[in-house]
This record gives C-alpha cells, structure tokens and sequence, in this order.
C-alpha cells in the first residue's frame, strides 16, 4: 500500500512541475513591454513583446491595458569604444 501512495505522488509531482520556459527577451530592442495576463485552468500567464524603440512608444500601447515597460536586460547598447590607450616611456 505504501508502494502505490508513493509511486501515485511522484507521478502527481512530475505532472503538477512547471515547464522549463526559453528566453522571453529580444535582444533586437532596446525596451520591452511586460503584459499581464489573467490565469487558471485555462491558461493565461505573463508575456514580454520586445518590439519597442523607446519608452514612451512602449507606454503609449500600454496605456489602459495590464502591463508595464521595462528596458531589455539583452539588448546591446551601442557604446563607444573606449579611447585607445597612450604608452607612456620610461626614462630612467
């Protein structure tokens, strides 16, 4: 009897686990805009649409609706490469 309840609850962990999830970012924009979405048995969950240039073009489309704007944690900024660096002779 013990051998079924144990085999029966680790059936029922396996199934009730979360499903690994791949990354949720673009790194082609520079913002992404997080929805909300209402959950349960039929589905739902959060997103991210990294598809946004700026913040205020990501707010003005998340305006009224459940979501905010955040600034792509991937995306690559285009920074300036640093000064080349001067050798400085030695005189002894």
């Amino acid at each position: 009897m013990r051998l079924s309840i144990l085999t029966l609850t680790a059936i029922v962990t396996l199934f009730a686990a979360a499903d690994a999830r791949a990354q949720t970012y673009d790194p082609r924009y520079p913002v992404c805009m997080h929805v909300y979405t209402p959950g349960g048995w039929g589905g739902g969950g959060d997103y991210y649409d990294c598809s946004f240039t700026s913040l205020p073009q990501c707010r003005a489309t998340a305006s009224g609706r459940s979501a905010s704007c955040d600034l792509n944690p991937y995306y690559t900024f285009d920074e300036p490469p640093p000064p080349p660096r001067r050798r400085v002779k030695k005189v002894y």
